[in-house]
């Protein structure tokens, strides 16, 4: 259930974080889950296990995810809006877009579409 596109911007383990908060907000992944382990996620993915390794890391510094000595990893029991996000990076990015899409003549109005259309899409 996690998809990578190779050809994005976005690095693959930005992209493997959000295919997990992704699949869990529609429900794919629920909380006791077993997640798969880093070296079958890397296979395949056809990727390194140190860039599923970081991600992983980063998804259990956010709470995505938690690791139980002896058991394995699992989907946290998390609630939303329990999740720790960064604000100023979401921010970041959001602004970098935002910039593109002025610079080709978008207005605020559609602007705002956009951001409704991708937001209810998910």
């Amino acid at each position: 259930m996690i998809n990578i596109d190779y050809k994005s911007e976005l690095p693959i383990y930005e992209q493997i974080i959000e295919q997990f908060k992704l699949n869990i907000m529609k429900g794919n992944f629920v909380a006791g889950d077993p997640v798969v382990s880093v070296r079958k996620m890397a296979a395949s993915l056809q990727i390194t296990p140190s860039t599923v390794a970081k991600a992983y890391t980063e998804l259990e510094r956010q709470g995505i995810i938690e690791t139980v000595r002896g058991k394995g990893t699992f989907i946290a029991d998390v609630r939303q809006g329990e999740i720790a996000i960064d604000i100023e990076k979401s921010r970041k990015k959001m602004l970098s877009e935002i910039i593109e899409l002025k610079h080709a003549g978008c207005s605020l109005d559609e602007v705002k579409k956009i951001v409704e259309e991708l937001y209810r899409s998910i």
